[in-house]
């Protein structure tokens, strides 16, 4: 395709993909879509079969016939379905080639089929790094790759870290569905004072969720909300339930202030946070992106987080980090300054807007096609 001509179709390859999956690979492809259809772009999204209820209300959605993975996803499950991996490569090369994408973005290495190389000649390909494997399959995915974009600038340092030559990468942020909607000082203020502790995740132990809420103080009396979903991929069977089962019980110790809540579409999940006095991140393993902590901060309501992975990049003067060796007991206490310190409250708060303000989702998707050097439609 010449690059002054603009793109009709973006392909985006992960075979985990399912609307409203709440996981961060699928959540930021499901945000880019979005950002190709206000450019006019037609979204074709590749992904695993089998089919599932709901697909004929998503047109650009195409499943693999060639891969089946069961849910929950297991790795030993996709490392079998791959073990003969030329039929999938056929048969995605082919997609593409039928479907006339434009642009392909491997959304992952293994994830994504990013290693396979499918694409059709002359078609550029970038591939997305939200985690860096440090294998095969990404050594192979790389050198296939018209571009290499890691989605925050704590992926390309862990990149570089591990022996990588980053310098011809582009860091290109995951994008928020809407635009930054912050509310009013006035009703920010109410928040302050009186506002809700909320609270987005997917049940996973390494989100410190249990140890969040076991480590409430006595003498807390402000709603903590939290939403707590199960993804389509698990790394052993049945580690979602016991997440289910650990959060409810700390929840069960303080009922009076807590409530664990349903899963919600992407696009609900903004608004919900526009209720929120702040939202809390307590991974105590590193977050790549931390697309929680960027759909609060569009709506103004500030991050306490563990400072580690990208939060501390990501949130900067939008909120406070602890450190990592306090835990989870360290997070309430900062938490309870931050709303008590009405002036502090209030910069962070402008401070979030204004950090997520470049992450609308047209935005993003110029910004991954400029390092393809594809030009896309003003």
């Amino acid at each position: 395709m010449n690059s002054a001509t603009p793109p009709n179709t973006i392909a985006f390859v992960l075979f985990s993909y399912a609307p409203g999956e709440p996981a961060g690979y699928e959540r930021a492809v499901g945000a880019l879509a979005e950002g190709c259809r206000q450019l006019d772009i037609t979204p074709l999204i590749i992904t695993s079969g089998p089919d599932e209820p709901g697909d004929a209300d998503h047109p650009h959605m195409v499943r693999l016939r060639s891969l089946t993975l069961p849910r929950p996803i297991l790795k030993p499950a996709i490392l079998a379905a791959l073990e003969n991996p030329e039929p999938v490569r056929a048969e995605l090369h082919q997609l593409l080639t039928d479907h006339r994408a434009d642009v392909i973005v491997w959304v992952d290495a293994l994830y994504g089929l990013g290693y396979l190389d499918a694409a059709p000649a002359g078609v550029p390909t970038i591939l997305q790094v939200h985690k860096v494997r440090g294998d095969d399959y990404f050594d192979r995915a790389i050198a296939a790759a018209t571009a290499v974009c890691p989605i925050s600038p704590f992926m390309e340092s862990e990149a570089r870290e591990q022996g990588y030559d980053t310098s011809a990468w582009t860091i290109v942020p995951n994008a928020l569905f809407a635009p930054a909607r912050p509310a009013e000082r006035e009703e920010r203020e109410r928040l302050r004072t009186k506002g809700p502790i909320r609270i987005v995740s997917r049940a996973e132990p390494y989100k410190g969720l249990a140890e969040l809420l076991q480590a409430l103080p006595d003498d807390w009396d402000r709603p903590v909300e939290l939403v707590l979903a199960a993804a389509g991929f698990e790394y052993w069977p049945g580690m979602q339930d016991e997440v289910f089962a650990a959060v409810r019980a700390a929840a069960g110790l303080r009922p009076d202030v807590v409530t664990v809540l349903d899963a919600l579409p992407w696009q609900e999940v903004q608004p919900f946070f526009a209720g929120a006095a702040a939202t809390i991140i307590a991974s105590y393993e590193p977050e790549t992106f931390c697309n929680a902590a960027a759909e609060a901060m569009s709506t103004g309501a500030p991050v306490v987080g563990i400072g580690i992975g990208n939060l501390p990049h990501l949130v900067g003067d939008g909120g406070h980090m602890t450190s990592a060796d306090q835990g989870a007991t360290g997070i309430w206490p900062a938490l309870a300054e931050l709303l008590d310190d009405s002036d502090r409250y209030h910069a962070a708060s402008r401070n979030a807007v204004l950090r997520t303000a470049f992450h609308s989702p047209a935005e993003v998707v110029r910004q991954l096609a400029a390092t393809a050097a594809v030009t896309l439609r003003p």
